[in-house]
């Protein structure tokens, strides 16, 4: 039987990339899938490539999520996959003495406001049935310092924490509604296509970009939705406060030195 048949699932940022991987993963498995996206053109192709609902959802914006909360009230998983950089575009590189306060402020919205907008809705969507599953996408940003991303760092991180108070918090409550966190590393979505570009170099770009990586290669959207069907799954009923890394070994050992 498919492992997460029967369950409803909404997936933030599900329009593209890791979220949009998740969605299709889930959906193989049986789920109801809620796509949930600022991009309705994309994120209404990937609810209908995997027979789901597509709601536009802003997850820094409480009112937003106070809609989710009214159309559906009731969940059994959340994925809070909705992130930026900060270094979208040609923003300005983030780092501790030169970052302005408002583009502090916009990553952390995002990335960290809408997680615990997200966390707070599952938890309530999640009460009656005194279970879920609630999965948190962090970084390998979130585990490490980045001098040039410090807000994006920052966000992840409080991501990684965050998972574990939620997942204290409902334990002490007497409820089955776990909460952990995934954090990848360089994951080949559309948000390294700038930089890698389509020239004839894009290949030796590619590998330099990965050349501190011990497997050498950038990871798939599928490898990091396939950790997310595990923590969505009964497979994981006893995993709970959780973090895990998907990095191709970034993190193993000190000759890996992740700061660019």
């Amino acid at each position: 039987m498919p492992r997460l048949q029967g369950k409803t699932a909404l997936i933030t940022g599900a329009a593209s990339g890791i979220g949009a991987a998740i969605a299709r993963a889930f959906a193989c498995e049986g789920a109801f899938t809620i796509i949930a996206d600022i991009d309705v053109e994309r994120g209404r192709a990937v609810a209908d490539e995997t027979a789901g609902l597509f709601v536009r959802l802003d997850v820094a914006q409480e009112a937003d999520w106070d809609a989710i909360a009214e159309r559906f009230p009731a969940l059994d998983v959340l994925v809070n996959n909705a992130g930026i950089t900060g270094l979208e575009g040609a923003a300005p590189a983030q780092d501790p003495e030169n970052t302005r306060l408002a583009d502090w402020r916009a990553v952390h919205a995002v990335n960290l406001d809408g997680t615990f907008l997200g966390c707070r809705y599952a938890i309530r969507a999640m009460r009656a049935r005194k279970s879920g599953s609630i999965i948190n996408i962090s970084s390998r940003s979130g585990l490490v310092g980045i001098p040039m991303a410090a807000a994006y760092a920052s966000s992840k991180a409080a991501i990684r924490n965050h998972t574990k108070s939620v997942a204290l918090y409902c334990a002490g409550q007497g409820l089955n509604i776990r909460c952990n966190s995934i954090h990848p590393a360089a994951v080949m979505t559309p948000m390294w296509e700038p930089m890698l570009g389509s020239g004839p170099d894009r290949a030796a770009r590619e590998a330099a970009m990965v050349a501190d990586t011990p497997l050498r290669r950038f990871g798939r959207p599928e490898e990091v939705a396939a950790l997310a069907v595990l923590l969505a799954s009964d497979d994981a009923a006893y995993m709970t406060g959780a973090e895990l890394t998907i990095d191709g070994g970034l993190l193993a050992g000190s000759a890996a030195t992740p700061g660019k």
